[in-house]
């Protein structure tokens, strides 16, 4: 039997992972183990291990690596936590496989430390930019250290292989959090006021910024503009939290004294997906920074935007509105995106992060790959032509 690790560190990826979670523990061949991390363990962004357990997913590692703090010293340090913590792990039992997702660093910290045991590593949404964070550099290196690819589209592929790896690696398999929206049902308003005490209505505006840790420095007012824009719309607001990057303690604290003062505006650390998927499909538009917008809105029809420079590179669809981070542009862009003209442009377009098939594709592939040497020597493939750019 095939162990294959799977690692999540927030709300976000395990979101992501879940379909293909499912598919691992219903698989004869193979046997799943759940390394948490990150976010998960974290009193500050709600415990959410608890909810992986609730939902009958058992934890074989919890590798903690955050701190209180979210300075650049801070997440350096995490990063170093990680590396050793996954070592801890691996030296006591180490997985055939180990699935990774994105480009959080303990994603990072998980495929670093699995090189020296010789796991091949495979890698979740590879090739993809996100200009505006540092997470640009984490996601490329995760790729160089991966051995298999799944990616959302033929362009990423395509920037995979730009990157040296070999073709036969790379199997464009779609966006997994898609996969939810074919056997998870969003809750209902109502539910979600019962269940969490938020309300949607399709007034609503669902807003997310998280740090753009390449401008961590101007965390504060970027917020400030962005605030002061909802705060100009007149619209309910409900607000999801940051993720534990740098400065994101900054965002947090001015969106938590908003809503306190804010009675249109409500915050939630965890929706949870049902949750999330359930204000997608009832609010108005989102607003924000978050690659939900971009990856899971366009299947929704639901107009979105996207502010600064987070997201900057990546492929996005119709429904997506970008602007800067001045309150006069995001207002604007928010008016365009409200407008019943803008949204019913949006009715039958592609989402281009696939079909919400791709858990099946990745699970086929991690239990038919051989696990030989051929799978873990890798070789540079160079583009064809000559010359220097």
């Amino acid at each position: 039997m095939r162990t294959v690790g799977v690692v999540t560190t927030s709300r976000a990826d395990f979101g992501i992972c879940r379909p293909i979670l499912r598919a691992l523990v219903v698989e004869p061949s193979m046997r799943l183990a759940l390394y948490v991390s990150g976010m998960h363990l974290s009193a500050r962004f709600g415990n959410t291990v608890d909810e992986i357990e609730a939902e009958g997913f058992g934890v074989a590692e919890r590798v903690g690596v955050l701190s209180d703090l979210d300075t650049p010293e801070a997440v350096a340090s995490a990063m170093a936590r990680g590396v050793s913590g996954f070592a801890r792990v691996f030296a006591r039992r180490r997985p055939d496989l180990l699935l990774v997702i994105g480009d959080r660093f303990e994603m990072h910290a998980a495929a670093l430390a699995a090189l020296p045991f010789g796991i091949p590593v495979a890698h979740i949404h590879g090739g993809e930019t996100t200009e505006g964070a540092f997470d640009e550099s984490l996601r490329h290196c995760v790729t160089k250290l991966s051995h298999l690819h799944f990616v959302a589209n033929q362009e990423y592929a395509r920037r995979v292989v730009q990157l040296g790896e070999e073709p036969w690696r790379v199997t464009v398999a779609g966006a997994p959090s898609l996969d939810n929206l074919q056997d998870l049902d969003p809750l209902s308003p109502d539910e979600l006021e019962r269940e969490q005490g938020i309300r949607v209505t399709p007034e609503t505006l669902l807003v997310t910024f998280h740090p753009t840790t390449l401008e961590y420095e101007d965390a504060g007012v970027q917020t400030d503009e962005l605030l002061a824009a909802l705060e100009e719309s007149g619209r309910p607001l409900v607000f999801t939290m940051p993720n534990a990057d740098t400065d994101g303690l900054a965002i947090r604290s001015r969106i938590e004294s908003f809503v306190a003062r804010c009675p249109r505006a409500a915050a939630s650390e965890n929706l949870g997906t049902r949750g999330y998927f359930g204000a997608m499909a009832a609010c108005a538009a989102m607003v924000g920074n978050s690659s939900s917008a971009l990856v899971e809105a366009p299947s929704f029809g639901l107009p979105a935007v996207n502010v600064g420079n987070r997201q900057r590179g990546r492929m996005r669809g119709a429904n997506v509105i970008d602007t800067g981070y001045r309150r006069v542009d995001i207002s604007s862009a928010i008016t365009l995106a409200l407008t019943p003209a803008f949204r019913e442009s949006l009715l039958g377009k592609p989402n281009p992060y696939g079909d919400g098939l791709a858990s099946p594709r990745i699970v086929t592939r991690l239990k038919e790959i051989p696990l030989d040497s051929s799978l873990i020597m890798k070789r540079f493939y160079d583009l064809p032509g000559r010359g220097i750019l």
